[in-house]
C-alpha cells in the first residue's frame, strides 16, 4: 500500500532492479485495464532556437545545470488509473498547444470544465478555449523555474504583463515561490483558443503530493486531469496523493455510503477554506456539478485504489462502499495522513489522553476512537488550503497584470451571476 511514510521527500529514487521490485510491491491497482490507451510520452528536452533580446524581450541567460536524477521508469500499470481518456480531438488539440512551448517541461496535465464536461456547459455554450466556452485550464511542472522563463519570456513575451517583463524571469521565479509555488499565464491565446497556464517546479509540485503542504496542486490533482507530459517521478507520488485523499475521505464518512459521497468529499478537499468560495466569483455548487459529470472518471481513478485498503469492501457492480469504522481500523488510515495534515491532527488532539511516548497503540487507538475526529480532519483540511488559496489569488494581480486580472475576475462574476438560478459551474 503506497504510503507517504514510505517516501519521506521527493529526492532521488533509486534505479536497481530491486528497487523496481519494491517500486513494484507498492502498486496497488495491479490490473492493467488501459492498454488501450497510449501512455502520454515521457518528458525530454526540446530543442530552443537563438532569438534577437531586446530590454523588454531578453535572450535566455545560459544555465549550467545537473539534470536532477529520476526514477527512470515504472512497471507498466503502476498509476494506469491516472490515464484517462478524452476525445481525441482534445487529446490533439492540448498536445498540439504544448507542444508550441519551446521550454522544457517535465510534466504537464490539463484540467477544468474545458477538458472533463461540467454541469452547466454545454456545447450550446461554446467549445473549449472558443468565445463563450470555459477556458483550457494547464499545469506544466519543470526543473527549474527560472530557466524556464527565461526560456519562455523570450518565445511568448506577451504571456506576461509588461512589469514582468522588465524585471526579467528572476523577479517571475520569485514571485512564483511565494504561496503555493505557482505562476500564472491567464487569457492567453494560443492555436485559436484561450488558455491559463500554472508553472511550478517538479520539486514543489512532489512535496505537495507527497506531505500536503498548501493542498493547492494535490487538491486540483484529486479531481480528474488529463496528462499530457507524464514523468515517473510525479505519477509515483500522485498515487500517493490519491491514496491519502481516500484515507482522508474514509476518517470523515460513516460505516456505509455511496460512491457519489465519496467522489464528493474527495473533490471538496481543495475548495475547503479557499476564500474565493466566499465570493461571488465561484458556485457554491461547484463540486456537485463536478461529481454529477465525471463520476466514471472519478471511479476509473478511485476504484482500485478504494479496493486495495483494508476494512473496505465496494463491488465491482455496486455505488455503494462498506467500511470498517471500528478505532482499530480507522487508526490505520489515520497513521499514513500526509505529513502536514497529521500533524494538525495530533496538535489538536494534544493532551487529551496519555501522550503517544507513554503507549503509542494506545494513543493511535484514541485518536482514532475520538468522535471529533471527522470534524478535527475537515477544520485541519481548510486550514491549510486558506493561507495559500490567499495568497494564490492575490499574486494573479501581479501575474496577470491589474487589467487582465479585473477582466478575468468580471468574467468570473458574469458566471457565477448567469448560473445562481440553474446552479450552473464556473470554470476552475
Amino acid at each position: 500500500m503506497l504510503s507517504a511514510a514510505r517516501l519521506s521527500s521527493c529526492s532521488r529514487l533509486p534505479q536497481s532492479a530491486a528497487t523496481s521490485a519494491w517500486v513494484r510491491g507498492l502498486a496497488t491497482d495491479s490490473t492493467t485495464h488501459a492498454d488501450s490507451l497510449p501512455p502520454p510520452p515521457l518528458r525530454k528536452q526540446e530543442s530552443t532556437k537563438p532569438r534577437s533580446a531586446t530590454a523588454f524581450n531578453p535572450r535566455p541567460r545560459s544555465t549550467a545545470y545537473a539534470r536532477a536524477q529520476a526514477l527512470s521508469s515504472l512497471p507498466p500499470s503502476f498509476g494506469s488509473n491516472q490515464l484517462l481518456p478524452v476525445a481525441d480531438s482534445t487529446r490533439a488539440l492540448l498536445e498540439d498547444i504544448v507542444g508550441t512551448f519551446n521550454a522544457p517541461i517535465r510534466y504537464a496535465f490539463a484540467y477544468g470544465s474545458g477538458v472533463f464536461e461540467q454541469a452547466g456547459y454545454s456545447t450550446e455554450k461554446g467549445v473549449a478555449g472558443k468565445e463563450g466556452g470555459p477556458m483550457l485550464d494547464f499545469i506544466f511542472a519543470v526543473s527549474h523555474a527560472d530557466h524556464w522563463h527565461s526560456i519562455n519570456m523570450t518565445q511568448n513575451p506577451g504571456h506576461y504583463p509588461l512589469h514582468a517583463r522588465a524585471f526579467g524571469s528572476s523577479f517571475v521565479s520569485k514571485v512564483q515561490e511565494t504561496g503555493p509555488g505557482l505562476w500564472f499565464n491567464a487569457s492567453v491565446p494560443i492555436r485559436g483558443t484561450t488558455i491559463k497556464y500554472g508553472v511550478v517546479t517538479v520539486d514543489t509540485l512532489c512535496a505537495d503530493l507527497l506531505n500536503w503542504r498548501t493542498l493547492y496542486l494535490a487538491g486540483r490533482m484529486h479531481k480528474p486531469i488529463r496528462i499530457i507530459k507524464d514523468d515517473p517521478r510525479v505519477r509515483l507520488t500522485q498515487q500517493v496523493n490519491l491514496t491519502s485523499a481516500i484515507r482522508t475521505a474514509l476518517l470523515t464518512l460513516p460505516e456505509t455510503f455511496s460512491q457519489a459521497e465519496l467522489f464528493t468529499k474527495i473533490a471538496s478537499i481543495s475548495y475547503s477554506g479557499d476564500p474565493r468560495m466566499l465570493l461571488p466569483a465561484e458556485n457554491r455548487a461547484k463540486v456537485a456539478n463536478i461529481v454529477s459529470r465525471q463520476e466514471e472518471q472519478f471511479r476509473e481513478l478511485y476504484w482500485r485504489l478504494v479496493r486495495g485498503l483494508p476494512g473496505v469492501q465496494w463491488d465491482a457492480t455496486s455505488s455503494h462502499i462498506r467500511q470498517d469504522t471500528s478505532p482499530s481500523a480507522r487508526s490505520a488510515h489515520l497513521r499514513k495522513l500526509p505529513a502536514e495534515l497529521l500533524a494538525r491532527v495530533q496538535t489538536r488532539s494534544a493532551g487529551m489522553g496519555p501522550p503517544k511516548e507513554a503507549d503509542e497503540a494506545a494513543y493511535w487507538l484514541r485518536l482514532a476512537g475520538d468522535g471529533r475526529l471527522p470534524e478535527i480532519v475537515n477544520s485541519e483540511m481548510a486550514s491549510i488550503v486558506r493561507y495559500p488559496a490567499t495568497v494564490q489569488s492575490l499574486k494573479g494581480i501581479v501575474s496577470a497584470g491589474l487589467g487582465k486580472s479585473m477582466r478575468y475576475t468580471a468574467a468570473k462574476v458574469g458566471k457565477w451571476w448567469k448560473g445562481r438560478g440553474s446552479g450552473s459551474a464556473s470554470s476552475s
